[in-house]
């Protein structure tokens, strides 16, 4: 796959923008490369005039959507905040509240489906909270203020059994097999 198509795909699963220097070290290219192939992307998408556009601010890039679609955006926007969890949704939000902070792949090894567009709903709707793991360049996810007031709780440890389900051996098994096999890919 071209550079800049891996670059893109980062930068639309990314929730928060990605500087030139994480883009770099992410797919192991030359920084210049990396820089080229970012204002390729920005002018594919000004030309095709897009719903997309490549977004930046300092050193540091997003994907947003175009201004001209900001009353559509708004709508969906709306009605996906103010309609009920789905059970997935659900499902997500209880594995954050009882193992957070962990990341997306703990979450989809967990889960064993993809958990982009609920992470995305969960953080419009300020339930969660995308922080970041600086030496594992990875983004953690964990509960809010919001979730608490939301279920009525003073603190996290409130949540039914949380002192069982926090901390599952068999889950602890899981996601330490899962943390080995990638570190023995990445030796190869």
């Amino acid at each position: 796959m071209v550079l800049k198509n891996q670059i893109e795909s980062l930068l639309f699963i990314s929730p928060k923008p990605l500087s030139v220097k994480d883009l770099t070290k992410l797919m192991s290219a030359d920084q210049k490369d990396t820089f080229d192939a970012l204002i390729e992307l920005a002018k594919e998408y000004q030309a095709r005039a897009s719903g997309i556009k490549l977004l930046k601010i300092g050193d540091k890039y997003q994907l947003t959507t175009a201004g001209e679609a900001a009353e559509v955006v708004k709508k969906f926007i709306k009605s996906e905040i103010s309609d009920e969890l789905t059970k997935p949704a659900l499902e997500t939000l209880t594995i954050i509240a009882y193992r957070g902070p962990i990341s997306k792949a703990e979450l989809e090894i967990i889960r064993g489906v993809n958990c982009s567009l609920i992470l995305r709903n969960l953080l419009m709707r300020g339930l969660i909270e995308a922080g970041e793991d600086r030496k594992k360049m990875v983004v953690l996810y964990n509960i809010t203020f919001e979730f608490l007031k939301y279920l009525g709780l003073n603190q996290l440890s409130d949540l039914p059994d949380f002192e069982k389900l926090n901390r599952n051996n068999n889950l602890d098994k899981l996601l330490a097999a899962n943390q080995e096999n990638n570190s023995k890919l990445e030796e190869n």
